[in-house]
């Protein structure tokens, strides 16, 4: 069967394209459309987001039975697996690392442990650095009060 190229297809591709480095939510995909002047049903986006995860171009993260699915687009491309994620407990973004460190501690898990890391399915809990400013910036107004 064919896959015919919708308008609303391409404009949920196009979406994902531009946002290709962070990992997005069906809301936030659907409000970033609102905000550039599309309207499209959850239903739709849903939809669509089922076919380009299982025609390859697009990623669905499962983080939490408690946070929405996250999507990436992918690209085909299979560079999103060669790395850790990293979750903010506080705002919940996803974060991509690339970082030497990480590879070590994957390849020493190996050799040392006889463990293989499963880099696309590795997720680090934590906060990131905005949610680590505000709570700086709350802790230096609260200084200010005084009783």
């Amino acid at each position: 069967m064919q896959e015919y190229k919708t308008k609303q297809k391409e404009l949920l591709l196009a979406c994902l394209n531009e946002n290709k480095s962070v990992h997005l939510t069906a809301a936030e995909i659907s409000q970033r459309l609102q905000e550039k002047g599309h309207s499209l049903g959850m239903s739709t986006v849903y939809r669509h987001l089922d076919k380009l995860v299982s025609a390859g171009l697009v990623r669905k993260y499962i983080i939490d039975e408690n946070s929405p699915a996250c999507y990436q687009y992918t690209d085909n491309s299979d560079s999103c697996c060669e790395h850790f994620h990293l979750k903010c407990s506080s705002c919940g973004r996803l974060i991509h690392t690339d970082c030497h460190l990480m590879k070590q501690i994957a390849e020493h898990m190996k050799e040392s442990h006889g463990f293989i890391v499963d880099t696309a399915k590795t997720l680090l809990y934590g906060t990131c650095s905005e949610c680590s400013q505000k709570e700086t910036d709350g802790d230096n107004n609260n200084d200010d009060i005084k009783m």
